[in-house]
């Protein structure tokens, strides 16, 4: 058996359903934005990136790490998670 203090170690989501972790990089989530658990990092690229209908290109064959070391690296596979994770533009 598993002690509470366990048991609410094993469960990576809060009381509203928010992962821990952000859904793009890794990070720690700050909460569910745009409708994917992500950080404050993650948040502010989608909203800007949307805001200003950026469209960013890939520099190698699409499928860069996106994590929290990496992200800044590549905003077109950044984006491209963000949008994989559920992350809508309303």
């Amino acid at each position: 058996d598993t002690s509470p203090s366990e048991a609410a170690n094993l469960n990576t989501s809060n009381s509203i359903g928010v992962s821990a972790l952000c859904a793009i990089c890794g990070d720690r989530a700050t909460g569910k934005h745009y409708g994917a658990s992500s950080c404050d990092g993650c948040k502010g690229f989608f909203r800007r990136s949307v805001r200003k209908n950026h469209m960013y290109s890939c520099r190698f064959n699409r499928q860069c790490v996106v994590d929290k070391d990496k992200r800044n690296q590549c905003r077109y596979c950044r984006l491209k998670k963000c949008f994989r994770a559920g992350m809508k533009k309303e």
